[in-house]
Order: C-alpha cells, then structure tokens, then sequence
C-alpha cells in the first residue's frame, strides 16, 4: 500500500485501485478538538480536489477535499459516533472514506511521506 499527501494535508493510502482519505496529524493538531465530521456518501462522484467531507472543531470548521477523482465506496461510520478519532488516531481509524480512483495518474501530483515531511517542517 502506498501513501499520498497533498497541500491540503490530506492523505491517501493506495492499494490497487481503491484509496482511503483521511486527515494528516498536522492538520487535526491545527484544528483542534474534533467534534463533528460529516463524511461523503456511497456512490458520490468526486473529481480531484472537489469538497468532499467537512470536519468540525472547537476551533473552526474545515473542509476535506478530494485528494483524486473516483467514486465514493464508503465514509466511516465510526466517525459519526466518535468524531475524535480523528484526534486520536488521524492516520489509522480515524479515515474519512474509501474511494475507486477513476485516474491513478493523479497520483503522480500528491507528496510521498518524506516530502510531505519536508513540506510540513517549512510551515
């Protein structure tokens, strides 16, 4: 499986032609306490870098965009009942859906986790 990072700090973990999107632990630690997160439904088509899911905080509202274009398989059910999973585990549990990626080239734009490091540490 591989992972994905854009500017947005979204990650996405791929394997074949699913990914699965979440939060980066940089930007959950700058939105704070999470206490709600609506996720996208089944069967939503996305193009890259449409809004996909929102996640509130005690802080602010933030939008989740859409690392790659593809169709929606599932948003996390446990999300709805336990939003701070997200703080607890952004990385892991904490995923905000599941997607088919309709053009894996998209891929090819995102940070791989050493550059996403970098671009992290120059924030």
């Amino acid at each position: 499986m591989s992972r994905y990072f854009t500017q947005d700090h979204e990650w996405i973990d791929v394997d074949g032609e699913t990914g699965i999107v979440g939060i980066s632990d940089y930007a959950q630690g700058a939105l704070g306490d999470i206490v709600f997160v609506d996720v996208p439904e089944e069967g939503r088509a996305l193009s890259k870098g449409d809004e996909a899911a929102t996640v509130e905080s005690v802080k602010a509202a933030s939008d989740v965009y859409a690392p790659v274009s593809g169709t929606v398989v599932e948003g996390n059910p446990a999300l709805a009942d336990e939003p701070a999973l997200v703080n607890s585990d952004p990385e892991g549990e904490g995923w905000f859906f599941k997607i088919t990626l309709s053009d894996p080239s998209e891929l090819d734009a995102l940070m791989n986790e050493s550059a996403y490091a970098d671009f992290v540490a120059k924030l």
